[in-house]
């Protein structure tokens, strides 16, 4: 490489390169050119160094700019990524929650059939009770009932067979003092004829 030399306008550059093509020596039998490649190296320095400071600052923006997407872009796949973990994370908390809240009202609505079940025993339970206490009253009533008739039957019998003995007792008893008149009448009888 030949040393850099000092800015040159850039189109003046562009045509000596092309005049030093065109000059080179024709190979024969084909289209190439023999060129002074020393010479070539040290027109494309000139022209390297002769690239305006607008082009060079655009190139450095472009590079920047190329710098800044592939940032953004890694940033951004890094974000999405973050985002999809995070949203995986979302959804698998909500879906263990649904599924805890559907094991929870599973769980009421178990509770809530088992209270109606215990209700609907507990009201069977007590109607049998309260028909069984209502047959049983029923029963002791009817038995009381007739106990009573049998009692006030007894009763009866005993006071008949009582007053049966008493008239039977007072029947003789009457026989008796009548025929204890009739002895004292006819021992007055007796007694008014001896005083006679």
């Amino acid at each position: 490489m030949s040393e850099l030399k000092e800015y040159k306008p850039l189109n003046d550059l562009l045509e000596r390169l092309d005049a030093t093509i065109d000059d080179g020596a024709t190979v024969p039998f084909s289209n190439k050119k023999m060129v002074d490649a020393e010479y070539l190296h040290e027109l494309v320095d000139e022209v390297r160094i002769s690239v305006p400071p607008e082009i060079k600052r655009a190139q450095e923006l472009e590079e920047q700019r190329k710098e800044i997407l592939e940032k953004t872009k890694a940033d951004a796949e890094e974000i999405r990524k973050s985002a999809e973990s995070e949203k995986a994370a979302v959804i698998a908390e909500a879906k263990a929650e649904a599924d805890r809240l559907v094991d929870q009202q599973e769980i009421i609505e178990r509770a809530n059939q088992y209270a109606r079940e215990t209700v609907e025993r507990a009201n069977q339970e007590a109607a049998e009770i309260l028909a069984q206490a209502r047959a049983e009253g029923e029963n002791i009533i009817a038995e009381a009932n007739n106990k009573k008739q049998s009692i006030m039957d007894a009763m009866v019998a005993n006071i008949n067979s009582t007053l049966s003995e008493t008239a039977a007792q007072l029947s003789g008893d009457v026989e008796r003092l009548s025929s204890s008149l009739e002895n004292v009448n006819r021992m007055r009888e007796a007694i008014s004829r001896l005083s006679e």
